[in-house]
């Protein structure tokens, strides 16, 4: 005898009030999207500001669902910066596509958990072959393999693991990168246990690419001393300028020491899928491991990392752990369980938003808006060296260029400390009066403003007005301070 249905739970909601909130919430964000071009690209708020705004006792009975959401629409979310704003030029930004939105949503609603192939198998094999495809544009061989993650520091993480794993787990280990690399290799050093000791921050040349010849030598003197060479991490497509190290050449240093070859391509990796980036990014399928984010510059929602390897067997060997507990999952070798291949046994399914963007608009499409990156960067660069008083610091490099304006006094350039001044300030008004969002680095020691463009729904015509305000600002500045 089937028993009566139990009475629902208090966490549960009713289908039809689930349809109302849930097209509630796909009305919000359309309309988000309908009207992101004439909202600014950036809003913040100070911890003062929203302390008394938001802070409060956590509610003990049940609540308005409409009020719940009328709040995060009006008092949260529109305090943050809108990264896929087609004037959002500052850091790495991303920009989802709408498809990739919706398979983000479907993985969520669906609770898929794609730690083992026994709970997930469809999902594991959908990672498995976006995975693949992966592989095939960047050019690794066949049978490289990896996982999705949660983003390019885990992806990062994973590789420097898997290398000291591969290494035998060196008592005087030495890793080598470029003072130009991401700072989540050298967190992912520490994390995996290496000291300070063990790191080689190996100085970049005049194109910030790094100095292979300082490299080898680096490596050579290691070697001598009776320490183990671990990994050498290259940049493919530095974050602060975009720059791809020599590739080709570091593979064959690290060829010749027996080291682990790693390139962060974390934001640049996808522009191999251009034949200008394919060019850029020359040497990449020799890598042992490469990192790349599909939610920088494969228009994918947050978290969507990858980490790929030549053997997908060395993540098994740093990563494999099999409790009691889970003895019922291992189902033979060709069943991947990702949780053997990286740090998390719980993961989202990742790789539906990737699927989804790309049964809707296809491999060209994603690879046309990269190129047009590329584009908009060297568009940027144009405008600005048509302005006497800017100074390119590194050029156009896969959609990023850094610059600042050095005017002179009497032909005399101002001292660094008045150009810094003067440039930040440029900065904060750009930001404060909405124009554009965009961030500012240092390239050796000096004070630059950096544009990266990689946003779809960037034009030429979004680019060149934002420099033509950074040049108006420069000149008015400058005239007020001369005046």
């Amino acid at each position: 005898m089937v028993p009566p249905p139990p009475p629902p739970s208090p966490l549960e909601s009713d289908p039809d009030e689930m349809r109302r909130f849930g097209y509630a919430v796909i009305d919000a964000l359309v309309e988000r999207q309908r009207g992101l071009r004439d909202d600014v690209p950036w809003r913040g708020g100070s911890r003062r500001d929203l302390e008394p705004l938001l802070r409060e006792p956590c509610p003990e009975e049940p609540g308005d669902p409409d009020a719940a959401l009328r709040r995060a629409l009006t008092e949260i979310l529109p305090r943050a910066g809108r990264i896929d704003h087609p004037r959002f030029f500052a850091f790495v930004p991303s920009s989802p596509t709408w498809a990739s939105v919706m398979g983000d949503l479907l993985a969520t609603g669906f609770n898929v958990f794609q730690g083992t192939w026994l709970e997930s198998a469809g999902p594991s094999q959908v990672e498995l072959v976006v995975l693949e495809w992966f592989r095939e544009w960047i050019g690794l061989p066949e049978g490289a393999g990896g996982l999705f993650t949660s983003g390019g520091s885990a992806a990062n993480l994973g590789a420097v693991v898997a290398a000291r794993e591969a290494a035998g787990h060196p008592e005087r280990p030495s890793v080598y990168f470029s003072d130009q690399s991401h700072s989540s290799i050298e967190r992912a050093c520490r994390i995996a246990g290496f000291r300070d000791d063990a790191l080689r921050r190996i100085p970049s040349d005049a194109a910030y690419r790094i100095d292979v010849a300082a490299l080898s030598d680096a490596i050579a003197r290691d070697v001598a001393q009776g320490r183990t060479p671990v990994l050498v991490s290259a940049n493919g497509g530095a974050t602060n300028t975009g720059v791809v190290d020599p590739l080709p050449e570091l593979a064959d240093v690290c060829e010749q020491a027996e080291t682990w070859l790693h390139v962060d391509a974390a934001y640049g990796g996808f522009a191999a899928l251009t034949p200008r980036g394919a060019a850029t990014l020359s040497g990449l399928g020799r890598a042992r491991s490469v990192t790349l984010d599909p939610h920088k510059w494969f228009f994918q929602p947050y978290e969507t990392g990858c980490l790929l390897v030549r053997d997908p067997a060395d993540l098994q060997r740093a990563f494999h752990v099999l409790p009691e507990y889970l003895q019922d999952v291992e189902l033979g070798f060709e069943h991947v369980n990702f949780a053997d291949r990286g740090l998390q046994l719980t993961r989202a399914f990742r790789a539906l938003k990737v699927w989804m963007g790309l049964q809707v608009h296809g491999r060209r499409a994603h690879a046309d808006a990269v190129d047009k990156g590329i584009e908009l960067g060297d568009v940027a660069e144009a405008a600005l060296r048509a302005a006497p008083e800017i100074e390119i610091l590194s050029p156009s490099s896969l959609g990023i260029v850094c610059f600042r304006l050095r005017p002179e006094a009497d032909g005399v350039p101002w001292p660094e400390e008045r150009l810094e001044a003067l440039n930040r300030g440029i900065q904060d008004t750009i930001v404060a009066e909405g124009t554009a969002m965009m961030s500012s680095t240092r390239l050796r020691g000096r004070y630059a403003l950096r544009l990266c463009i990689l946003n779809y729904r960037s034009t030429a015509a979004d680019v060149r007005a934002v420099v033509e305000r950074v040049v108006a600002l420069g000149r008015e500045r400058v005239g007020i301070v001369e005046g």
